[in-house]
């Protein structure tokens, strides 16, 4: 059996905190289990807290605390972790890049927005300009980084298998003028075919169909349960809770067969920036 792998507690706020609590938990002579024990979380999440995947949240670090006597350490420290992680994203949405690095597959459903591992520079800031006007231009400078940074995604050897499934709105109804729609359109195009991904698109035609009521984001992880990601304007929801989890997942695969076939969507996709190429040619 190779040597276990320690946490590298240097690499990140979550991967210090992660590092300490399996040093205090060994030193209390405890399994997961035994840590888990009581608490309203499984192994799983323990497991990936310690390898500095996700953070603690306050539940749990008041949880962990007393278990392990350790005077209230996690408990005030949870939250310098929350904004280490969540550094230019919305603080509900703190955990999700890094479940999107360390997921074996990722599965989404985007009704009224392009993704935002596909979105460009362009998309990001008109995104932001027009949901919430009302923020400083530093903060959205903030914003745009972090939102490129998720985008390394596709980069990264040995990333999750992508399935993603769009509404026909986003394509026909443009967020950006003529020539960045064009280029938004093709960059989502290059993306699928070089990565090897799978797009498809629910027709405007499809009128009722599963999952109607809004984005829907499933993650599944070799080592831990399955979760739901939902989002609304202002908020977010990670469910881990497996009945439910079930109902998501039978929604979404009745939700491929509505969808048209890849190859026809990238058809489509790729007709569509063709066409705002040619209003964009026109307008010079």
């Amino acid at each position: 059996m190779p040597p276990r792998k320690d946490p590298d507690g240097s690499a990140s706020v979550p991967a210090f905190y992660g590092a300490e609590l399996r040093y205090q938990r060994e030193a209390a002579g405890l399994t997961l289990e035994q840590l888990a024990e009581g608490s309203f979380r499984g192994i799983s999440f323990l497991s990936q807290i310690e390898r500095g995947e996700r953070r603690m949240p306050e539940d749990l670090a008041r949880h962990v605390d007393e278990k392990l006597k350790t005077d209230g350490f996690f408990a005030r420290r949870c939250e310098d972790a929350r904004k280490a992680r969540s550094a230019g994203h919305p603080a509900y949405y703190a955990d999700m890049p890094d479940l999107e690095r360390s997921a074996a597959t990722i599965e989404d459903w985007a009704p009224m927005l392009i993704p935002g591992l596909f979105q460009t520079e362009a998309y990001m800031y008109r995104l932001v300009e027009v949901s919430t006007p009302w923020r400083p231009r530093a903060e959205v400078e903030k914003m745009v980084r972090a939102r490129l940074k998720r985008a390394e995604f596709w980069e990264r050897d040995g990333r999750a298998t992508y399935w993603g499934i769009l509404h026909e709105q986003l394509i026909r109804r443009p967020m950006l003028p003529p020539l960045q729609m064009a280029e938004q359109l093709e960059h989502i195009a290059e993306v699928i075919r070089s990565s090897r991904s799978v797009l498809q698109i629910v027709p405007e035609t499809t009128y009722g169909h599963p999952l109607m009521m809004g984005l829907v984001k499933i993650a599944t992880f070799s080592d831990a349960p399955p979760v739901i990601w939902t989002e609304g304007a202002y908020s977010g929801e990670l469910i881990d809770y497996p009945p439910l989890v079930a109902k998501y997942r039978k929604a979404y695969d009745l939700l491929r067969a509505v969808a048209m076939p890849p190859e026809a969507t990238l058809a489509l996709i790729e007709e569509a920036a063709r066409g705002y190429r040619d209003e964009a040619q026109q307008q010079d």
